[in-house]
């Protein structure tokens, strides 16, 4: 068979590759509105601000037992989702505002990738002793070791700047690329440089759900563009058996 047989062979024995473009572009929509809302409904109805002492968090964790115990599962959400829900954003801004896109997506990726990577998540010290009705003093213990832990200590500080900082340049980013109204991207610097400073829980929720309207101007325009505005299609044939 001479070499142009061959190709003719091939090209009337291939397929072309399954375009999930769709797929991928739906899921980040769906995504990226839904960890602001769930950490922020989290704090709007957690007993207890942050920076409350150990003794004092699992006293009223206690006392609304039930409610802390579900509460976590919005911190998973967070937790699980934040980071495609970043992607969704940086995907959508990075066209029209590539440098401030690059340097905000990468900031907010480090302190996410930190945060959740070197610290205790969901399981907290407080939350443990309260379900499994362990030994408040000895957990106390535990709970000062891992404050001064020095890797926890990096994690953290990289944590609160990738909020701060990072989600302020996507929203920055957002914001110039016109991709959605002005005030989405706004929101969304809003939302992350003062989560951090906001002094109790319930103002930190609402904080966090102006946040969420800035990832929620992302997930509309995703669900807007066509396949072909959001990525470019498959190239490669797959030989057919």
């Amino acid at each position: 068979m001479s070499g142009s047989e061959t190709i003719q062979a091939a090209r009337t024995t291939s397929k072309p590759l399954r375009d999930v473009r769709g797929f991928w572009r739906i899921l980040l929509a769906v995504i990226a509105p839904l960890p602001m809302i769930a950490k922020g409904i989290y704090y709007l109805l957690t007993p207890v601000g942050g920076d409350t002492n150990f003794r004092d968090t699992v006293a009223a964790y206690e006392a609304n037992k039930t409610l802390v115990t579900n509460l976590r599962w919005f911190d998973a959400v967070f937790l699980l989702l934040l980071i495609p829900a970043i992607y969704a954003v940086a995907w959508v801004s990075r066209r029209g505002a590539p440098r401030l896109t690059t340097a905000g997506a990468f900031i907010c990726l480090l302190g996410c990738l930190a945060g959740f990577g070197l610290t205790g998540g969901v399981a907290t010290p407080e939350l443990l002793t309260i379900m499994n009705n362990l030994d408040v003093d000895t957990m106390s213990r535990v709970y000062d070791a891992a404050q001064t832990d020095p890797i926890g200590g990096i994690a953290g500080l990289l944590f609160i700047i990738g909020i701060v900082f990072g989600l302020g340049l996507l929203g920055a980013a957002l914001w110039r690329s016109r991709a959605v109204p002005a005030w989405m991207g706004i929101a969304l610097m809003f939302g992350g440089i003062t989560h951090p400073f906001i002094p109790h829980q319930i103002g930190q929720g609402i904080g966090l759900f102006i946040a969420a309207a800035g990832f929620a101007g992302a997930a509309l325009v995703l669900l807007r563009q066509s396949n072909d505005e959001f990525d470019l299609p498959p190239l490669r044939t797959v030989p057919q058996s």
